[in-house]
């Protein structure tokens, strides 16, 4: 994977959530608590999630062929968006069905300390989990805010896991606070209520990673700064008059096609199109790196507000 993909918060977030996973099972096997048993649930989700990321980073590098000629490399959004479906009826509806189920019928803690113990070294595993991701991303945020960030980012690995340490923060923080208040009031219904506060928030990330994700498996185009560069690219040298007009799309989280049509001077000869348009592509790709599939079409530039039809054409001199 490469560096955007955050194989390293990934792998950091996978560990964290897999050990998390096994002792909140066994705090809520022995005290009875719901928010422990959501948050069981919520973690083995997680942990799960990260193991499709990195199964959707791996499948991304396989070659293109003649059934996808422009690679895989779509497949991190696939995974992506399937983790949000995953958080949202697995981590997301659990947690709300556990924790109704408990309004309707609550049952006292027994053993109290130990959920609590296991919430307070939880907590300390996903801030070490979230300082991971944190880092990571800071490689690549540059000088935006972290909405963002999160919004505008190409590569889902990043997005996908700071989203789901802030919600198992924020989920183990509500965990805490129900299974106090039932410490202290006696009362078990606010294990309940910290459950289906849990639930909700995880509904609410999966819907925000779903809507992001969604966007990005329809196609985005190159972010504002890289067209900038792109059009400069092309019009620093003599070879074109005009960008006739320009698209760009994500074929990947590490690759952008661009196609452009760009007016040349009609009097051209065959072989000195093809050259300019060489000289143009070089000079895309030394801008953009990531620019790596270019598709340039040379046209003569009508203008529109003319009644004129043209009369001229590229002509084609030594094929004659």
């Amino acid at each position: 994977m490469s560096a955007s993909g955050g194989n390293k918060a990934i792998l950091a977030a996978f560990g964290a959530n897999l050990g998390i996973a096994v002792t909140k099972f066994i705090a809520a096997a022995i005290s009875g608590s719901s928010s422990m048993l959501a948050e069981g649930v919520h973690s083995t989700a997680d942990a799960g999630n990260q193991l499709l990321l990195l199964l959707g980073g791996r499948k991304s590098r396989k070659a293109a062929d003649t059934e996808h000629p422009f690679g895989y490399g779509r497949e991190r959004y696939v995974y992506a968006f399937v983790v949000s479906i995953i958080l949202f009826s697995i981590g997301g509806v659990f947690s709300l069905y556990e924790g109704v189920s408990k309004l309707q019928h609550p049952h006292e803690l027994t053993d109290a300390w130990l959920p609590i113990l296991v919430l307070l070294i939880a907590i300390g595993l996903e801030s070490f989990s979230l300082r991971t991701a944190v880092k990571e991303s800071n490689l690549l945020r540059g000088g935006q805010s972290w909405v963002k960030f999160v919004r505008h980012a190409k590569a889902p690995e990043l997005p996908v896991v700071l989203l789901e340490d802030v919600a198992a923060l924020i989920g183990l923080v509500f965990a805490l606070f129900g299974v106090g208040l039932t410490v202290i009031t006696g009362d078990p219904m606010w294990d309940a209520i910290g459950t289906i506060a849990i639930g909700l928030l995880l509904v609410l990330v999966a819907v925000v990673l779903g809507i992001e994700t969604k966007s990005l498996l329809v196609g985005e185009g190159a972010n504002d700064a890289d067209v900038v560069a792109i059009e400069k690219a092309i019009m620093a040298g003599p070879e074109t008059k005009r960008i006739i007009h320009l698209k760009t799309l994500y074929l990947g989280p590490d690759e952008i096609m661009v196609g452009a049509k760009l007016a040349f001077d009609s009097s051209s000869r065959f072989a000195d199109v093809a050259a300019g348009i060489n000289q143009v592509e070089s000079r895309i790709r030394a801008a953009v790196p990531l620019a790596r599939v270019i598709y340039i079409e040379p046209d003569i530039y009508v203008d529109p507000t003319s009644a004129a039809p043209p009369t001229d054409a590229i002509v084609i001199k030594g094929l004659e």
